[in-house]
């Protein structure tokens, strides 16, 4: 059965065809008319046709079943429109039985393009998929388990609604299916299922190295819904998408140095971020057995409750500090800049070199942990150059509004404005002065105390990879807004973000690995236009298929995976 709220949000953003749609359709007499209608131009004028009449709904019920059926029966129309005749898969098996044949006999004047598949997708990341061991984890399911591959490679080709995926996977991949086949196949990715995902990125990631994984990155995000109902999973909390009106999930996830995935928790909305560490460090000591490795976390995981705990567990740590919020004696220390080891960084940029001046201090934090604070005076000129720019934007604002109620606050830069008089606003030079003291410090808390200073600085700039993960996430897989309303759904949902987010990684580390470090995103429009045109001879039916041109890109991508790819045209023999 499909999901209701997913259904609506389908209507809403559905852009792939725009003259079919379903409406419901008031009545007089309180019911509504369910039907698939098609806008049709006739002249300068659009006319709405109505193709189906699906039914009546008398009641909220009969409007989730008549809806739910409307969309089943548009999408059999689209397919129709669009027949699939080949998939990706077919093509390659295709090939390989056409291999023989030295000659096609064809007249160009009867050929005509049927089709049009992406081929690169299923050479590159669908062989990847099987190479982790996804395959396996749904090997018992022979619909579902395809369904759920072609949704990973989709969400990585395209991020879309699961409905919109459906359209796509068939117009692009040659994959059909039915949409409440994909739900279905969504409910088979249960926790049993989503445990062994995990197994099987962590072990394929620990597979990459001779060494020992050592260091691990770890930090929070949240992701919201357009949805203001709660549960037990989307609760309102602390938003870092700023839609504190709406509920959210947290995404905890955990990464190598080289951004390589090491497993990932999901918790409900209202949960303190910082409350998350300890499930994840328990699930990695189990996976690493006895094994020692490093937890590098940002500020949002300082407590005094998660340090006694990593102390007590013997698990060694850099986190970051708020070196503001210290005690008055240990600020002293840090402000003091004559108690920093100090020297001089050269930098290029545009042909040009310029000097900095850079330092550390090391002091005991209490017990078995030291505070590590670093200075760089080109972080201390952005630090003032942001508060300028911030200072003088509040200072526009304030010419454009009169509403002193809206300045006063002690947050953000609004600390920074005193109001004089019943109508004057000024800047409280006191306060910029005493904040520009912490310009280009930054500080973090360790318990590595036989380690230099500046490997543990330099392991800390690591957590970047955490962030571009979420970046990643966010952006190219579109794992947010989340449609889906039932917390079994949305851990599916994750889940195949997920599988993509690893896929892609994977790709990256290899191509890196072999010297060819692109982006993902030029990674993915280089196999993306790896494609095959089904041709068809009007004469005998008969089908062949040509192969497009391959970029550098894609060429290198090939050779590093070891595929092979034929630019000859052969005929599909299935």
């Amino acid at each position: 059965m499909f999901d209701y709220y997913e259904i609506l949000s389908y209507i809403c953003s559905i852009n792939f065809n725009k003259k079919m749609f379903v409406r419901a359709k008031k009545r007089k007499n309180g019911t509504q008319a369910i039907q698939i209608v098609n806008n049709i131009r006739q002249g300068n004028k659009i006319r709405q046709k109505v193709i189906k009449h699906v039914g009546t709904a008398h009641n909220e019920e009969e409007l989730k079943i008549l809806l739910a059926a409307a969309h089943q029966i548009k999408e059999e129309f689209l397919f129709a429109q669009h027949p699939v005749l080949f998939t990706a898969e077919q093509l390659k098996q295709s090939e390989i039985k056409s291999s023989s044949k030295s000659t096609l006999p064809v007249d160009l004047k009867h050929i005509r393009e049927k089709q049009r598949i992406i081929t690169g997708f299923h050479h590159i990341f669908g062989d990847l998929y099987r190479q982790i061991g996804f395959d396996k984890v749904f090997s018992c399911y022979r619909v579902s388990g395809k369904v759920i591959e072609q949704l990973v490679l989709g969400r990585i080709a395209a991020p879309l609604s699961k409905l919109a995926t459906v359209e796509y996977i068939s117009r692009h991949f040659g994959f059909t299916f039915k949409p409440e086949q994909v739900y279905r196949a969504m409910d088979k990715i249960n926790e049993e299922k989503i445990e062994k995902i995990k197994n099987i990125t962590f072990n394929y990631t620990r597979s990459l190295f001779e060494q020992e994984i050592t260091i691990v990155f770890y930090d929070c995000t949240t992701l919201y819904f357009e949805s203001f109902t709660d549960d037990e999973l989307r609760n309102f909390g602390f938003s870092k998408d700023y839609k504190h009106n709406q509920v959210q999930v947290i995404l905890a996830l955990a990464v190598t140095r080289e951004g390589l995935p090491l497993g990932y928790d999901l918790f409900a909305g209202n949960i303190f971020e910082g409350h998350t560490m300890k499930k994840m460090v328990e699930t990695l000591k189990e996976k690493f057995d006895k094994s020692r490795f490093v937890m590098v976390m940002d500020a949002a995981m300082l407590s005094k409750e998660n340090i006694e705990y990593l102390q007590k567990e013997n698990i060694g740590f850099i986190v970051g500090a708020r070196l503001k919020n210290l005690p008055e004696e240990i600020k002293e220390k840090i402000l003091d800049k004559s108690a920093y080891t100090m020297h001089t960084q050269k930098e290029k940029k545009k042909g040009k070199e310029k000097s900095y001046q850079v330092g550390y201090l090391r002091t005991s934090y209490g017990g078995d942990l030291d505070l590590i604070v670093s200075y760089h005076e080109k972080r201390a000129e952005k630090d003032a150059a942001d508060r300028q720019k911030n200072i003088e934007r509040l200072q526009e604002r304030w010419k454009k509004t009169r509403n002193i109620q809206s300045f006063i606050g002690n947050r953000g830069y609004k600390r920074y404005l005193k109001v004089e008089g019943e109508s004057r606003l000024e800047i409280d030079t006191e306060k910029i002065e005493k904040d520009a003291q912490w310009d280009g410090l930054h500080g973090v808390i360790t318990n590595l105390k036989d380690v230099e200073v500046e490997a543990i600085l330099s392991q800390y700039r690591g957590l970047w990879q955490v962030e571009e993960s979420f970046r990643i996430h966010k952006h190219e897989l579109s794992v947010r807004p989340v449609f889906h309303w039932t917390p079994r759904r949305i851990k599916a949902h994750i889940a195949i973000v997920y599988m993509a987010f690893s896929l892609m990684r994977y790709l990256q580390h290899k191509l890196q690995q072999a010297g060819h470090p692109i982006s993902i995103a030029k990674a993915k429009e280089s196999l993306m236009n790896v494609q095959a045109s089904v041709l068809s001879d009007t004469r005998n039916g008969k089908h062949y298929a040509l192969p497009s041109h391959m970029d550098k890109n894609a060429k290198e991508i090939y050779r590093i995976f070891n595929k092979k790819y034929n630019l000859t045209p052969y005929e599909l023999i299935i």
